[in-house]
């Protein structure tokens, strides 16, 4: 995944589980006239066997990339163009720092997916989420950005790609600035912030703290028109 670090960027997460056809055709033709850069796709627990359609429908209606945002190993397709490796550096469940990888391993290198490392965190949001409880963690607390700043730095250190800011789907309170900012004065990689991001000033906001790229999933899940706001 190349990153032009100059540019901001804005990416739009499709959780397979909470949309339909026709719904997704319409988020997808909202975003390409609000021009966001690349889609996301994934999610904490998928119940629908529609992973690869909701590529490939994307793929038609859209030219801009689609990386996979895994949950768990079963979640990778070729029809993408690229994954996101989450490693949950924030937590200590070992399926979620290599356990889950070593299954992946095998499928992946068979697989002409562009794999990028990433550091995934989880930060405190104010409510229990659904990745905090699959995946058995607790999120760093949201008034302990040098915690936050550490960890991304060893993540970096490790050899991680991107670092990944998640307050989690549904969460109640984004990523503030301030560890927005600590993060990005610790580390030299690419920053992604996402979770509970609702409004424009919140997109300006995690902008002008350090984040290279705001992800947005659930605001749009509840109100497509955000996209026309973000526009």
């Amino acid at each position: 995944m190349k990153l032009d670090t100059t540019k901001k960027q804005i990416a739009v997460l499709i959780d397979p589980d909470k949309t339909d056809i026709k719904k997704l055709q319409k988020t997808i033709e909202a975003a390409e006239k609000a021009n966001i850069d690349f889609f996301l796709v994934g999610g904490s627990l998928l119940l629908k066997d529609n992973l690869e359609e909701v590529i490939i429908s994307i793929k038609k209606l859209s030219k801009k990339k689609v990386f996979l945002f895994p949950g768990n190993p079963s979640q990778i397709s070729n029809k993408a163009d690229g994954i996101l490796l989450l490693s949950l550096i924030s937590g200590r469940n070992a399926d979620l720092l290599i356990g889950n990888h070593v299954q992946a391993a095998p499928i992946l290198k068979q697989s002409k997916l562009n794999i990028v490392p990433t550091g995934y965190i989880l930060i405190e949001s104010g409510t229990a989420t659904t990745v905090s409880y699959i995946s058995n963690t607790t999120p760093i607390p949201a008034n302990k950005p040098e915690i936050a700043a550490c960890t991304a730095l060893a993540g970096e250190q490790l050899g991680l790609q991107i670092i990944y800011l998640e307050a989690g789907s549904g969460a109640l309170n984004a990523v503030s600035k301030e560890t927005i900012k600590a993060v990005r004065k610790m580390i030299r990689v690419p920053l992604i912030v996402g979770g509970g991001i609702r409004s424009a000033a919140q997109i300006e906001t995690a902008f002008s703290a350090g984040a290279d790229i705001v992800v947005i999933g659930t605001a749009i899940e509840n109100d497509i028109t955000f996209l026309e706001e973000i526009k």
